[in-house]
């Protein structure tokens, strides 16, 4: 029996050509969260689907891009507006990659080139004080490993918010603000094939940037506790009677 109102998923890009294969962000993004077909509903921003009414899903999860926030695209900017509304009304949501950057924008923050260059493989995320009663962060290990790919950050956190994570390279791992917002810049959707399959596709521009595609291939590795994270921002929204049957 569907729910009356679905999980959105803002679709605002692809994975990279060879990855597409294994479907696009919101089927990476539902299958880690553990929520069925009938419990999500996908508009694609990027390709120019009008968004919805605000208030009519129970969350909203923005998925990763291969854009960036600074072109200030149209779709991106109608959508960090919608973005703003929704969180200003109280709607639950949560942005991955781009998504973070997008909502850390819609929101007054910044998000900008990350002056410390391109971040990219597993890394090790260590969790800051306010994580420890954090909603989707509490009771984490202080440092836990996570995928990412990003070349710009959300360089300044919006007026309100609290950092939860940060890496070597990223200060702004994660952030939340309020109590229903929050931001990751790690992608919590992402198998360890997932990650492989994208620094393969990177792999000229690493050795340009003289990284060793090969030394980062042999170092990924799962990230549970992080996807921990998608799954707890799902079991907090959903039905009570599907939560029970998916979690444990």
């Amino acid at each position: 029996m569907p729910l009356d109102r679905p999980f959105l998923i803002l679709e605002t890009g692809q994975p990279v050509p060879s990855m597409r294969r294994h479907g696009g962000f919101p089927h990476w993004i539902r299958v880690a969260a553990g929520l069925a077909r009938d419990e999500v509903e996908i508009v694609d921003v990027e390709g120019g689907a009008p968004l919805p009414a605000p208030g009519a899903h129970r969350a909203v999860i923005v998925t990763g891009s291969g854009a960036m926030v600074t072109d200030r695209a149209d779709w991106s900017e109608r959508s960090a507006g919608w973005l703003r509304d929704a969180a200003h009304a109280g709607v639950p949501l949560l942005g991955i990659c781009y998504g973070h950057q997008l909502i850390a924008h819609a929101l007054g923050g910044e998000a900008g080139a990350n002056p410390r260059g391109r971040e990219m493989g597993t890394v090790e995320i260590e969790t800051l004080p306010a994580a420890a009663d954090d909603p989707l962060f509490r009771d984490l290990p202080p440092r836990f490993a996570a995928q990412a790919t990003h070349l710009q950050s959300a360089l300044g956190l919006p007026d309100g918010a609290v950092a939860l994570a940060r890496s070597a390279l990223e200060p702004h791992h994660a952030f939340r603000w309020g109590d229903r917002v929050w931001g990751l810049q790690f992608h919590p959707e992402f198998s360890a094939t997932h990650m492989r399959g994208y620094i393969r596709a990177r792999a000229e521009a690493l050795r340009a940037e003289a990284a060793d595609p090969a030394a980062m291939l042999a170092a990924v590795r799962a990230a549970p506790h992080a996807r921990r994270v998608l799954r707890r921002f799902a079991a907090a929204w959903r039905g009570p009677a599907r939560a029970s049957a998916r979690t444990g």
